[in-house]
């Protein structure tokens, strides 16, 4: 695997999240994109649950997130989202994180950015879901951001930088740690086949407006006409009746 960004649909992307912005690596266009795409592409997990994996090739993650209809997780999203940004001209470098979320020492297994503008660097993650960024903030000590009803901090933990919602510290990763295409392709297939991983456990889909996330959980379903349906009106997520079905029991358990 390589990044391979010369297969992205540029025009595709930014038609699929709805920007027709400028396109110069600023700050303002950063923000813009950044935006525009988390409130356009859902976060969801149907494919492991389905039993199918995740591919990290630019050309399956546009196929499936681009033309598709279909969301993914943080590998897919930010990888899709890394590639746009860099044939808009940005520079940027690809990390591999630890979920925190009450425990400090998970697998490296999130995937985020961090993306210099206007001469600042941004920390950038459009593939968090859950309470994740919903735009990119100063990479710097002590940020904050606050986005609509949401807040973030970003903090130092030793040589770790820590990303907070809250109270509640979501990830952390070290800046100066190379990452490369097969790092995320590991820690992707942990992701996505480990037992002890939550992808796998729980069926996870999300939208984020400019207010409100919008999730599926806690919800029951008639059928899969009915499930398939909410997905689309909802979640925005185009998902094949059979696909429905078989995500149906999940969703029981």
């Amino acid at each position: 695997m390589t990044w391979d960004i010369e297969n992205l649909d540029l025009d595709a992307y930014l038609a699929r999240i709805g920007y027709d912005g400028p396109r110069d690596p600023t700050a303002r266009t950063l923000r813009a994109v950044h935006l525009a795409h988390v409130r356009s592409i859902p976060f969801e997990n149907l494919d492991v649950v389905l039993g199918r994996g995740v591919r990290l090739d630019l050309v399956s993650v546009q196929d499936k997130l681009v033309t598709g209809g279909r969301g993914g997780y943080c590998h897919e999203h930010n990888l899709l989202f890394a590639a746009a940004l860099e044939r808009l001209g940005f520079r940027l470098t690809r990390h591999l994180a630890r979920i925190r979320l009450g425990r400090p020492h998970l697998p490296r297994s999130h995937a985020t950015l961090t993306v210099v503008a206007d001469g600042r660097t941004w920390l950038a993650d459009v593939g968090f879901g859950g309470d994740g960024l919903v735009e990119p903030m100063p990479f710097e000590e002590g940020a904050r951001l606050e986005s609509g009803p949401w807040r973030w901090r970003l903090e130092r933990d030793g040589a770790f930088w820590v990303l907070a919602a809250g109270e509640t510290e979501l990830y952390a990763f070290r800046a100066d740690e190379p990452q490369f295409p097969s790092d995320f392709e590991m820690a992707s297939f942990y992701v996505a086949n480990s037992p002890h991983s939550p992808f796998v456990r729980h069926v996870l889909a999300q939208r984020t407006t400019a207010g409100a996330r919008i999730r599926l959980e806690g919800m029951s379903f008639s059928g899969a006409g009915e499930l398939a349906g909410w997905l689309r009106e909802k979640l925005g997520i185009e998902l094949p009746l059979r696909d429905a079905e078989s995500l149906l029991p999940r969703l029981r358990g």
